[in-house]
């Protein structure tokens, strides 16, 4: 700037002299000797002139560019500081994961940065330029409560305006927010514009949420809840931080007793005496651990609880605390030793009731071999009365039955009484023939139509006899309970259906009424029929002894068409 004034003021003086040069050059022909004088003083008084002007004029240049120059380094200065600054916003919105917006209030213009996308994943030009934009994504509960708390601020009623609501999201969901802004305001003190910071709190709210519902289970269970600190250096049982409700309605100790103090203020002599060693370990190893113990209330009353012990760790994987549930099963307790003696009761119940069942059969057998052996001698014994062949037929009748039921119950004691029955490989169409051999004069003498489908498939582990007294038994009761108004079919298939073997057994007789008798059909002296040789123990035999053997049985049956029943043995 100095130099540029300095050629300033010599082209000024250079130019100025030239002008009186010419001046007085011009005016020197034209004047005359006695003028001389005064014209050289005049061209001297010039020259004196211009240089005293010239240096005046440097000098108001010199100053004059000084201010200019001082001017522009304030300007630079200032657009330096104002870029800095506005650099030093981008660094910040870049770094902060809130969301800036500037609201120029009385233009209602409104400028959002970046985290409007990154955050809420809206497009640059879906973005709205007014509060309109902003306030009609606030979720329409939030809204009203929010535009008071706002608009009272803008007004200067309140000092400072902060506030959560939901803000709603490109995809139409919404996201929890923490909102805040400053107001700017011109020199008369209006408000023109606010400045904000939106953070997404919505982890935060869920979280919060997540603890208010756990808070709301630890009070209200019925299980004691007590939550200890980490043991420290050389103390082996823990301080007590927390207990809930239930832990002082289950041990009569209010809160203030036992918290600062180890749980052993609570626990039984007998507890303490016989777990602690368990419990120390346990702590040592900070692992979480169960056991059953017996304490005693603050009034010295016993019951029993299921105690565990669960170990919490911080954010950087250190033991903090201890949490400890803690089960009152004293009712558990007692139905336990009530179960276990009525057990004990039911074996020596089931124990007399098998030595009845062969002490009677042994006793009943022989007088009735005696008897039958009898009735047989008085068949050879020729009887000419009509009414005494008749109680003899009667009485040989019935002892044939007594006979058959005896046998029956021997049947059944058998099974209930030898889990471990003896097993083989079992070829199924090798067991049917065994039984059609058996029942060739039923057979031969009802003449029912038979279908027999069996694949050659073998039963696993199955015992042979077994499986033919179920065949019997279920080919014995079709041909009995068949239906007098068409002929007896009979259905039986074998197949292996997913590693099962599947036994079949169907007949078209007078079926079972399941709506009345479903929940007792295989029950012990069932009878369905108002049939005289009925005895009501074949169903619960095929039952037992298909049970006995690792199976299951099913039925299906509708009265007057018939009954299916569905054997299924693991192969």
């Amino acid at each position: 700037m100095k130099n540029k004034a300095n050629k300033i003021t010599l082209l000024y003086i250079l130019f100025s002299m030239l002008l009186a040069v010419v001046s007085y050059y011009g005016f020197n022909s034209f004047h005359t000797t006695q003028d001389q004088v005064l014209l050289d003083f005049s061209f001297i008084k010039d020259i004196v002139f211009i240089i005293i002007s010239g240096i005046i004029f440097k000098v108001v240049l010199t100053k004059n560019d000084y201010r200019n120059s001082r001017t522009f380094e304030k300007l630079q200065a200032i657009n330096e500081e104002i870029k800095a600054s506005n650099e030093r916003y981008d660094i910040v919105a870049k770094a902060t994961s809130d969301t800036i917006w500037d609201w120029k209030i009385q233009e209602d213009d409104f400028i959002w940065n970046k985290g409007i996308q990154g955050v809420f994943g809206y497009k640059k030009e879906d973005v709205g330029k007014t509060s309109k934009w902003w306030f009609d994504r606030i979720h329409p509960e939030d809204s009203i409560k929010m535009s008071i708390k706002l608009y009272s601020f803008i007004e200067q009623k309140t000092e400072k305006w902060q506030d959560e609501y939901r803000f709603k999201c490109a995809d139409g969901t919404y996201k929890y927010v923490f909102d805040r802004g400053f107001l700017v305001k011109d020199d008369a003190g209006n408000a023109i514009r606010m400045i904000g910071a939106i953070q997404d709190v919505t982890k935060q709210k869920e979280e919060e949420q997540r603890l208010k519902l756990l808070e709301t289970v630890i009070t209200q269970t019925k299980d004691a809840v007590i939550i200890t600190e980490s043991e420290k250096q050389s103390k082996t049982i823990p301080k007590i931080v927390f207990v809930n409700p239930a832990f002082s309605e289950m041990t009569g100790y209010k809160p203030a007793e036992v918290i600062g103090k180890t749980p052993t203020v609570f626990m039984g002599r007998k507890a303490v005496k016989n777990d602690i060693a368990k419990l120390s370990k346990a702590l040592k190893g900070k692992e979480e651990f169960k056991f059953e113990t017996l304490n005693h209330t603050k009034t010295g009353v016993e019951y029993w609880v299921n105690f565990s012990m669960i170990p919490i760790t911080n954010q950087e994987g250190e033991h903090s605390h201890w949490i400890s549930i803690q089960r009152d099963i004293t009712e558990e307790k007692k139905q336990e030793k009530e179960k276990e003696q009525l057990i004990r009761e039911l074996t020596q119940n089931n124990k007399d009731l098998k030595q009845f069942s062969y002490i009677t059969s042994h006793n009943l057998r022989a007088p009735l071999s005696n008897l039958t052996g009898l009735l047989n001698l008085m068949h050879e014994i020729p009887v000419e009365n009509q009414e005494l062949r008749e109680i003899i037929n009667g009485f040989s009748t019935s002892t044939n039955l007594l006979n058959e039921t005896i046998n029956d119950l021997v049947k059944v004691v058998i099974i209930k009484d030898n889990p471990s029955i003896n097993k083989e490989e079992v070829l199924i169409k090798d067991v049917f023939e065994n039984v059609f051999n058996q029942l060739s004069y039923l057979i031969s003498l009802h003449k029912p139509i038979l279908k027999i489908e069996l694949e050659r498939v073998t039963i696993l582990n199955i015992n042979k006899a077994y499986l033919e007294s179920i065949l019997l038994n279920l080919f014995t009761n079709a041909i009995k309970y068949r239906s007098p108004k068409r002929t007896l079919r009979i259905f039986v298939s074998s197949k292996e259906i997913d590693n099962q073997i599947v036994l079949i057994f169907k007949d078209n007789g007078i079926g079972i009424d399941l709506e009345r008798n479903g929940d007792k059909i295989f029950g012990l002296y069932q009878r369905f029929h108002n049939y005289s040789d009925s005895k009501g123990l074949g169903l619960y035999l095929v039952k037992s002894q298909v049970e006995s053997m690792g199976g299951t049985i099913s039925v299906e049956s509708e009265v007057d068409k018939g009954t299916t029943f569905t054997i299924t043995f693991k192969k």
